[in-house]
């Protein structure tokens, strides 16, 4: 016979006793009068005496339920009070003036201030268990919010009920960041460097992996901007040159990107890009974790795939125990990079997913399938980068284009020279020897430093050339200045770069900078360079599988 749920609440022994009786009971609780046999007969077989099972057989009657066979609980009937009101008076009073503060005191802070109050209103002091029982039944969320904060109480009690769900193919898609759990090392050293930047893009239908984006600098707008890239764009040139054998299908502007509150999610260059293609930006609600759900369990499942390689940090101190990830390092940036790759397409992708209950990939095409219009593509794919770039807004002088301090030039801006408008110029910080000016009739024009013979900087590398320069009390800082501390800098870095980690991550840090810009962001690199980033040896899903 299956429990009820109040019989969850009282003993083992007492519910298999009230089982017994009700076996015998229930057969004859309703036939009518019982014959002296019949009565025997139950009290023999319960161990009764008639009065008792006739006051049992009552109680049956008025309620046909095994647990009205239970024998009564000796004691004071529960939730009754034994306090006199002036005293329920007293610890009402000291829990909402003491207990209920941000400071958290204890159950003893109001016990004391309870014994306080009563022995000025000349009354019994109750017990250090009466005051805590009464805490117990303060409403609990009403209590959190009271010492903890809304914030706490809100994630601890408030009902989660929404969470983002889409029912076709690029409908929704979640970005955020998480910093991996693996250090890397340098690729010429082999020696540690430090944790990479991830952002990663997912399809909210389909749960596929929509696009990442691996970095070496904390997460910017630049970071969103190329996740984004590498989300719409088709993906088939991107495995070729990451010598990954295996079909990423996911591709095409998203209706809508759902996104955290961070400071990379807010800013104008991010507004403008969504806005120009097209793209609904929205933010999930301030402390409210749960909206990110679906992006925050692919982060935790990418993560716990890295947890098994060398290097890895865990999740936690606790859990790695003496085991040092810097000394166990062996994985370079672009490793990494290659790793997540197939780790995605080979193992992510094809396994079945617990929610869904069918692998990612299949359940992409059926929600490609559901889509009432084919997936859009960017009309220009140089352009649709650019649009995501950071931007200032400058005036054309007679001599030049005017931007972080730094002079450029080209022929094309001669007709806006000295004039008094202004023009929207985008930068990729990974490389601010070429920006790019948005003309009047919607073209992009590229613009090189005025001086090509300038090396190419990263807008890092300038911004801590003239924070050197500003410490040694230069108030005025130019250009040649500024290429000079950079130039003394780089040998430095060079110099030390075997020496220090902080020293080889600035050297990883502008090479990786640099290298990404000659081969995603700035134009078509020629075919001549072509090999140089082919020099890893193919590796297909299946191999990987």
């Amino acid at each position: 016979m299956a429990q009820t749920p109040e019989s969850i609440l009282i003993s083992e022994t007492a519910w298999q006793k009230a089982l017994a009786r009700e076996a015998v009971i229930r057969p004859i609780a309703f036939v009518g009068a019982l014959n002296a046999a019949e009565r025997f007969s139950a009290c023999r077989q319960l161990g009764l005496r008639p009065t008792r099972f006739y006051q049992l057989l009552r109680q049956f009657r008025r309620k046909p339920v095994t647990s009205s066979l239970l024998d009564e609980t000796p004691g004071p009937e529960k939730g009754r009070r034994l306090l006199s009101a002036e005293q329920e008076a007293a610890v009402t009073w000291a829990i909402q003036e003491t207990y209920c503060r941000r400071e958290r005191p204890t159950i003893t802070a109001v016990h004391d201030h309870v014994r306080l109050i009563c022995r000025q209103r000349d009354l019994p002091a109750p017990s250090w268990k009466a005051v805590k029982v009464r805490i117990d039944q303060v409403d609990r969320q009403k209590l959190t919010k009271a010492r903890e904060g809304a914030r706490a109480a809100r994630q601890r009690y408030s009902p989660v009920v929404d969470e983002y769900s889409a029912q076709h193919a690029m409908e929704i898609v979640q970005i955020d960041h998480t910093l991996v759990d693996l250090f890397v090392v340098d690729a010429v050293n082999r020696q540690p460097l430090q944790r990479p930047w991830l952002t990663l893009a997912i399809d909210v239908a389909s749960r596929m992996v929509a696009g990442f984006y691996l970095s070496l600098e904390h997460p910017s707008s630049t970071s969103a901007a190329l996740a984004i890239r590498h989300m719409v764009l088709p993906k088939a040139s991107w495995l070729a040159e990451q010598n990954v054998v295996g079909n990423w299908p996911v591709h095409g502007l998203p209706t809508a990107i759902h996104l955290d509150n961070a400071r990379e999610f807010r800013g104008r260059a991010l507004a403008w890009g969504v806005a120009e293609h097209g793209i609904n930006l929205i933010h999930r609600p301030v402390a409210r974790p749960h909206y990110g759900g679906h992006i925050e369990r692919l982060i935790g499942t990418m993560m716990g795939a890295v947890h098994f390689l060398p290097g890895s940090t865990s999740s936690d101190v606790a859990s790695r125990g003496d085991y040092d990830p810097r000394k166990h390092a062996v994985m370079t940036f672009d490793e990494l990079e290659r790793w997540l790759t197939l780790e995605i397409v080979g193992r992510y992708h094809a396994d079945i997913h617990r929610a869904l209950r069918i692998p990612p990939r299949l359940a992409w095409e059926d929600a490609v399938l559901a889509r009432h219009e084919l997936l859009r593509l960017p009309y220009d794919e140089h352009r649709f980068v650019l649009d995501f770039l950071p931007f200032e807004e400058r005036v054309i002088r007679r001599d030049g284009l005017h931007l972080f301090g730094l002079k450029y030039w080209d022929d094309v801006l001669s007709p806006w020279a000295g004039g008094p408008g202004k023009m929207r110029v985008r930068y990729d910080p990974r490389d601010i020897s070429c920006v790019f000016a948005d003309a009047p009739n919607g073209e992009s024009w590229p613009v090189r430093f005025a001086n090509l013979g300038r090396p190419r900087i990263t807008l890092g590398e300038h911004r801590q050339a003239v924070a050197a320069l500003r410490a040694r009390g230069l108030q005025s800082v130019d250009e040649h200045l500024i290429f000079e501390t950079i130039e003394a800098q780089r040998q430095i870095v060079e110099m030390a770069g075997r020496q220090t980690r902080s020293m080889r991550r600035g050297v990883e840090r502008r090479a990786r900078a640099l290298a990404a810009t000659e081969r995603h962001t700035i134009g078509t690199k020629d075919d001549d360079d072509e090999s140089e980033f082919l020099d890893l040896s193919p590796l297909s899903v299946e191999e990987w599988s």
